[in-house]
């Protein structure tokens, strides 16, 4: 490479960043709200003891039974103005006796009611005298890992690599091209590679302060456990931003407008919101469309961070997650350099 074609790369690079920097609602975005984000997961879903279900029975000495567990707040109703509480979700259960039982009634889509159903049905087998056959105790574990908040935290920083890197790419050549930015840079001897990858190096100089400040701030904030290799996770991490910048650049390369590109962008990010296990597992989706779900590259840098944070895994055994990552980085980058429209 010669001194000229160092020159022009180097500049072009260094103009990436004095735009970011121009841009207060880009590091808004990008640094401040996954902070956000993720103290509201975290107040929200934090452990919590377990909670006490109110219940309800329709005889004083039933819910005496009821009440002596620790689980269940009990309170006598007949069976008609138990009813009413159950359907209005006052109490999430009913304990009516009868001549030859107890009836339990109660709704058995919530967990909530099945988890007292459970409990009442134990207080009243109690209290008329059955012992356990087996003698159980508890060991209580808590342990950083577990909790919603560390499945969390690895979904909401691909989320974000994603988004700063298509966003931050795909806007800013547009916005170029509308400002016929493109057609002066055409008309130098600049080679087209230089123009692209000088995005791409921004990102990744960017990269170090993106990950470093937001898994900073889990670890200290949160607790958030890193059971795996360091330097693995940031390889991880520089995988992720290559293919979303990819992706990037393969949406901006013939969108003429902002709104364009913004639809498109939607488009291709849109199924990774909903399917790649964001804040829940994407297991939870049919077998029929897993495969799919498998090949999105916010699914595999997902599943990698998860696995290297939490579960301590080896790059070895990551091969299908860091081929995924790959093969998005590669196919729209070379398309990308072949379709890219200057004008």
């Amino acid at each position: 490479m010669s001194s000229l074609e160092f020159s022009s790369f180097y500049q072009l690079t260094m103009v990436r960043f004095r735009l970011f920097l121009r841009e207060p609602e880009a590091i808004f975005w990008i640094f401040i709200f996954p902070i956000l984000l993720a103290v509201g997961l975290g107040i929200a879903f934090r452990n919590r003891p377990a909670d006490v279900l109110p219940v309800g029975a329709t005889t004083t000495q039933l819910t005496q039974a009821l009440a002596a567990d620790k689980g269940l707040t009990a309170k006598a109703l007949d069976e008609a103005t138990g009813t009413r509480e159950l359907a209005t979700g006052q109490i999430v259960l009913l304990a009516i006796q009868h001549a030859d039982g107890v009836a339990y009634k109660y709704d058995d889509t919530n967990p909530d009611a099945r988890t007292a159903r459970l409990l009442s049905d134990r207080a009243v087998q109690a209290s008329a005298g059955r012992k356990d056959a087996v003698q159980a105790g508890n060991e209580l574990v808590h342990e950083a890992g577990a909790r919603y908040i560390d499945f969390a935290v690895p979904g909401l920083l691909g989320l974000n690599l994603m988004g700063s890197a298509m966003w931050g790419l795909g806007f800013s050549i547009v916005e170029a091209r509308q400002k016929k930015l493109l057609k002066r840079l055409v008309a130098s001897p600049m080679p087209k590679w230089q123009y692209l990858a000088s995005f791409l190096v921004s990102r990744l100089a960017m990269l170090i302060i993106e990950v470093g400040f937001f898994l900073g701030f889990a670890k200290v904030a949160f607790g958030v456990p890193f059971r795996g290799s360091l330097w693995q996770l940031c390889l991880l991490c520089l995988m992720t931003s290559l293919a979303f910048s990819a992706l990037g650049l393969l949406t901006s390369s013939r969108a003429k407008t902002t709104e364009a590109v913004s639809g498109l962008m939607n488009l291709v990010m849109l199924p990774m919101w909903i399917l790649s296990g964001v804040f829940f597992s994407a297991s939870r989706f049919p077998a029929v469309i897993q495969p799919v779900v498998k090949a999105l590259p916010l699914t595999a840098a997902i599943e990698a961070m998860r696995g290297n944070m939490l579960q301590g895994t080896g790059l070895q055994l990551m091969v299908p997650q860091v081929l995924v990552l790959l093969a998005w980085f590669v196919v729209p980058f070379a398309v990308s350099l072949r379709i890219f429209r200057w004008r």
